[in-house]
């Protein structure tokens, strides 16, 4: 069972902390205002969300909990963006300026977990919110809900548009979303992700490709008659080394990383089919294409050693984020007007036992705001589809902390974290500073305009295309 308890005194302890922002302005503290209304709302819809545990393109429940939100407080849904049933947008208000508000809620395999500090599966070998994802969305609706109601009241003008989008985990469903033409009219996006710390988001991330390798050789008996089979295995064998081999040759940026699929059923047949999933990343597309292909010489090189046919098919790729250094500085206002979150002698006892169990120093969980730091020349870090959104729109990112600082990420930790109150305060906390943010995107046009000309003038002569295949998502394709 669910620690309920845990998480019921985590949920009365965390309205006792509510961050006041340091501000006059009346807009602002309308925004946050509405925040705190919603606050037990928007949590029973990321522990719903937290709950159902559905991963990329299968987040039918998660989707639908969110357009039910955002339908009962008067946005207009439009549903099955870019041919994905599980990506929508929701919007209210008309004319300019349009802002976007970015919305995430896909589970990770593998990762189910009670909200206990140790570690727990909620239902063996189910899927878990590793990433946060149940209270990225949910944080994005709250903000976007605060500025409706702004616009509704005429306090505000122009449009709010929530995107929900599926499948960042794995296929990057943002990318049939551009396709569809889903950000053209936009001015500016809003984009946040859970962390173990906060911080305005000013570092790019690794651009990155998937592609599905397949290997077609000849089975045969094992001992019989080996010499009639060709052994598909071997040549993924043959692949991994050779990978292996290239790392030593590859600037410190790149990552490549593999994942065998299928090679063979049983010891005594030459297996006839073998399959590798393999990941590239790199701090740069340029950088990145250069190795993808490479990598896809190495494929093709050992399906001539081992004698057998391949077959090498792009699942999708994203590019690195562009940071907007205009808006990351008004964020950083607004983060330092809110201050810091604050936390309970409980929550840090429960930060300190996730840190225990996952061997990082027993500090507890921070509660300070992080100085606008510069971008890194050397990127590291993991990658997103919000990436591609930044090479066709500015975006404006923000982190925020859910999990104590050194939580190992993409982990069960993350998942205990996401569904008690340390969790919710910084859902929370999120919400508020993407509103406020938004609050200065409406009231100011010069610098919305002065964020669009820094985007123009990174972009420059390059046109976009995002790293995906012809045709549509891969809706309901699991292996």
């Amino acid at each position: 069972m669910r620690n309920n308890f845990l998480l019921l005194c985590g949920l009365l302890l965390s309205g006792m902390a509510v961050a006041q922002v340091a501000t006059n302005d009346p807009a602002k503290q309308a925004v946050n205002t509405s925040i705190d209304a919603q606050y037990s709302s928007l949590t029973e819809l990321s522990d719903k969300i937290w709950s159902f545990e559905e991963v990329a393109f299968q987040e039918a429940q998660s989707a639908q909990a969110l357009m039910d939100y955002a339908e009962a407080q008067g946005f207009k849904i439009t549903k099955n963006i870019g041919d994905m049933p599980t990506a929508f947008t929701a919007e209210f208000g008309s004319g300019k300026p349009v802002i976007g508000i970015l919305g995430e809620f896909d589970a990770l395999p593998g990762l189910s977990q009670n909200t206990v500090p140790y570690k727990d599966p909620l239902h063996e070998g189910g899927a878990g919110h590793g990433c946060g994802h149940n209270l990225f969305g949910v944080a994005s609706l709250g903000a976007a809900t605060a500025i409706k109601q702004m616009i509704e009241r005429g306090e505000l003008k122009g449009t709010i548009r929530f995107y929900g989008t599926p499948a960042e985990e794995k296929f990057f469903g943002k990318l049939w979303m551009i396709r569809a033409g889903a950000f053209e009219d936009v001015d500016v996006v809003m984009d946040w992700h859970p962390s173990g710390e906060t911080k305005v988001g000013m570092q790019t991330g690794l651009a990155l490709v998937d592609f599905m390798v397949e290997y077609y050789g000849q089975a045969a008996h094992a001992a019989g008659d080996p010499w009639n089979g060709r052994d598909a295995s071997d040549a993924l064998e043959l692949y991994a080394s050779g990978i292996n081999y290239y790392r030593e040759h590859v600037k410190p940026t790149v990552r490549i990383h593999y994942d065998i699929q299928k090679a063979g059923e049983v010891v005594n047949v030459v297996p006839d089919y073998a399959r590798m999933w393999t990941r590239v990343r790199d701090g740069k597309r340029d950088g990145l294409v250069e190795v993808w292909k490479q990598v896809e010489k190495i494929a093709e090189g050992a399906a001539l050693m081992a004698n057998v046919d391949y077959k090498i098919t792009l699942i999708s790729g994203v590019h690195e984020v562009l940071v907007n250094e205009t808006g990351a500085k008004a964020m950083q206002k607004n983060l330092e007007a809110l201050g810091a979150i604050s936390y309970t002698e409980e929550e840090q006892d429960y930060a300190k036992k996730i840190q225990e169990a996952t061997n990082k120093p027993q500090v507890g969980i921070e509660s300070v705001i992080s100085p606008l730091e510069k971008t890194a020349e050397f990127p590291m870090g993991g990658s997103t589809d919000v990436g591609d959104v930044s090479y066709v729109v500015p975006v404006i990112r923000l982190r925020a902390t859910t999990a104590p600082k050194g939580t190992p990420w993409h982990s069960w930790a993350v998942v205990a974290c996401g569904g008690m109150s340390i969790g919710h305060k910084g859902m929370r906390h999120a919400s508020k500073i993407l509103a406020m943010t938004m609050v200065d995107l409406y009231k100011d046009p010069k610098l919305v305009s002065d964020i669009q000309a820094e985007f123009k003038e990174d972009i420059g002569d390059y046109e976009y295309k995002g790293i995906l295949p012809d045709g549509p998502p891969p809706v309901g394709v699991k292996k």
